[in-house]
């Protein structure tokens, strides 16, 4: 059994799906996806912050008086389809969902008994959003379901009289943060709690590695659940279950624990932003980019979409989703249930990663750049004459190659017209026995 202590929860073994899985889509869904405005941290940046763009955009849209609270019921998800999510999902190649149950704004999508009038079953759409979403995932794909679920709320008076008292009453967690937890793990059985939001208080204060021994001991999904690092002030990146780190964080290197890069597919926001514009959105090439550094150094990519107030993914997201998909067909060997090599990235060519894939033992060299010679080198590999076998992955026969002394090979790619490429972005070179 593990103790409340960080050092017995820290050495947990992670749960071998979550390593295996390399990518999940993260959903960023709540009254914020009303206004739609800015960002996700709109009701912050309107009411506390004062930022002007906020302060004018509602002077101009929304009578005077009109509060935050007052967006809840025009959060109607009208449009939510959990079973096309889910299909979205799948056709992804995504491996697992983290969804926001619960955001800063306190807003919960399922019916929490402590939060009321506040949830979705209350106010708004009138449904259980995050039952919805769960039972479709399970009934339509093999993706694991995870909830992000925020600790602290910006403006819920009990958290402001903890803070007033520099945390040492604990009026909140005990009547709300934790509650919703031990709420949402009884009820949705989530194999991945994604803790964020500690609004400066220690762990100490959210009693955090308390729940965390309850849910790796006791809870309906003590075997196979993960967790993030976002468990009070000083938590991030040194407890936990896997590091995230920070938001998007991409170290370029491998890292000794398992870390998840966190993202998002509009440059500037979490949640949906009806004011984007095309050149916000990442392009195919950048999120395959992504994905596959991320993986070569030995993390995890969780890719965000933001859904719209009426329960829509815009078709700019389920266009990258499918992308992603589509590459994912051609090159998934490359990318789940591989591990790091030696190397993560080439000495000789820029824009080469590796992953190695060990029940084959194959060694996979992804290039991002498809040369204009045909001709790729490759500094890394140590190339053995009459042994090495070299596959580019969607393309049947196998290419041509040269050693170049100790280590190192030149590989003869096939001339292919942009019709009979495998896929039209990044590609996987299958090395055997090298």
């Amino acid at each position: 059994r593990y103790e409340p202590t960080w050092g017995s929860l820290d050495a947990r073994p992670l749960p071998a799906w979550f390593d295996e899985a390399k990518f999940g889509v993260f959903i960023h869904w709540g009254v914020f996806s009303v206004p739609s405005f800015g960002s996700e941290w709109f009701w912050w940046y309107w009411q506390k912050e004062k930022r002007e763009p906020y302060v004018k955009f509602m002077d101009a849209n929304y009578p005077p008086g009109f509060s935050y609270e007052d967006f809840g019921p025009l959060f109607t998800a009208e449009f939510f389809d959990p079973n096309q999510w889910a299909d979205i999902l799948k056709a992804s190649g995504a491996k697992y969902v983290v969804l926001t149950s619960k955001h800063h704004e306190g807003f919960t999508l399922w019916g929490s008994k402590y939060s009321w009038n506040w949830n979705a079953v209350d106010v708004g759409p009138k449904r259980d959003l995050v039952a919805e979403l769960a039972t479709s995932v399970r009934n339509r794909t093999d993706l694991h379901f995870g909830l992000y679920h925020s600790l602290f709320e910006w403006f819920n008076p009990l958290f402001l009289e903890d803070a007033t008292n520099a945390f040492n009453t604990s009026k909140f967690p005990t009547s709300k943060s934790l509650p919703e937890l031990y709420e949402i793990v009884t009820k949705y059985q989530p194999e991945i709690i994604w803790s964020d939001g500690d609004g400066n208080a220690p762990d100490t204060y959210w009693n955090s590695t308390g729940f965390l021994a309850w849910l790796y001991n006791d809870s309906p999904v003590r075997d196979t659940v993960v967790t993030n690092d976002r468990w009070g002030a000083g938590s991030i990146c040194a407890h936990g279950g896997f590091y995230t780190c920070s938001d998007r964080y991409n170290p370029g290197r491998l890292l000794p624990r398992k870390w998840e890069n966190c993202m998002t597919i509009d440059r500037g926001s979490w949640g949906y932003r009806r004011d984007a514009r095309l050149r916000d959105y990442l392009p195919i090439e950048d999120l395959v980019k992504q994905l596959v550094e991320t993986v070569s150094c030995g993390g995890n990519l969780l890719m965000n979409i933001g859904p719209t107030h009426d329960g829509r993914i815009a078709v700019v997201f389920e266009e990258r989703l499918r992308q992603v998909g589509s590459w994912l067909e051609v090159n998934g060997e490359a990318i789940y249930g591989t591990k790091p090599w030696r190397a993560q990235n080439d000495t000789v060519t820029p824009g080469v990663w590796y992953t190695f894939t060990p029940k084959e033992g194959k060694v996979n060299a992804i290039f991002l750049n498809w040369p204009v010679s045909g001709i790729l080198e490759l500094g890394e590999p140590q190339a053995k004459p009459g042994e090495t076998q070299v596959k580019l992955a969607g393309y049947r026969e196998l290419l041509k190659w040269v050693a170049l002394g100790e280590k190192g090979m030149v590989i003869a790619l096939p001339q292919l017209t942009p019709q009979q490429m495998p896929c039209q972005w990044g590609w996987t070179l299958q090395l055997t026995d090298v």
